[in-house]
């Protein structure tokens, strides 16, 4: 398990599939900043900042998870979802990842392409497809947007890890013996614990949020609640 966490060190993954992944996360990236441009205002632009910084300091907290001896930290990708979007979210986790791993060494260089596809792409597109979902059934209240983020965050981490299992699949340069359920049940099983912390972590940091200033999260403005008809007027009262 220390070689399995989530940001993958150089050597884990081969050459050539890191470098797809690389084109890819870099094509991805692209797109998220020609459709981020679309939503940037004078209020999204300082917060992704903030959600960028905040997600950077949060990460540097591991909590341990005792039954697989590793320990986990925010991934930020739900959280950065429902605070700016799924297109400018996405880039803050990229952001948080390069400068990780160029200052820190969290994550290898020519492994940056494999971890912001987990963790920047995949974990930040099925939080937010998650969140689109929760918020037009539960209702708008500061328990409903509560269970959404606490559920999209366990579903972002475990989409990003099962990502590294791929990866792995594609690339690894250990032999694992054909034991590839092995791996993705060893993946899910610790990050189940770690999308624990996380929701806890995002539903308290969001529901802060929006009951200050609920123009703030990103989620409560994009998704509307599909208007009702209008129905014509009756009578000769205007």
């Amino acid at each position: 398990m220390e070689t399995l966490a989530m940001h993958i060190s150089n050597g884990i993954i081969n050459g050539p599939v890191a470098a797809v992944f690389a084109a890819l996360a870099l094509a991805a990236l692209t797109l998220c900043v020609l459709r981020g441009r679309r939503d940037l205002d004078d209020r999204l632009a300082p917060m992704a900042g903030l959600v960028a910084a905040f997600i950077f300091a949060v990460q540097m907290l591991n909590f341990p998870i005792f039954t697989a001896g590793v320990s986990g930290h925010l991934l930020g990708g739900a959280l950065a979802a429902l605070l700016v979007g799924p297109w400018v979210g996405a880039l803050c986790v990229a952001v948080v990842l390069v400068v990780q791993a160029l200052v820190f060494g969290d994550g290898g260089v020519a492994m940056l392409g494999l971890n912001i596809t987990n963790m920047a792409l995949l974990g930040t597109a099925a939080a937010y497809l998650l969140i689109a979902l929760l918020l037009r059934v539960l209702p708008r209240t500061p328990a409903g947007l509560a269970v959404t983020a606490f559920v999209s965050s366990v579903l972002s981490v475990l989409v990003a890890a099962q990502g590294f299992v791929v990866q792995y699949w594609l690339g690894g340069t250990a032999d694992l013996g054909g034991n590839l359920v092995g791996l993705a049940g060893t993946m899910a099983g610790a990050h189940l614990l770690i999308g624990i912390g996380e929701g806890l972590i995002t539903a308290t940091t969001v529901v802060t949020v929006a009951k200050v200033r609920p123009d703030l999260v990103y989620a409560l403005r994009g998704l509307r609640p599909a208007a009702a008809p209008a129905v014509p007027a009756v009578g000769g009262v205007r």
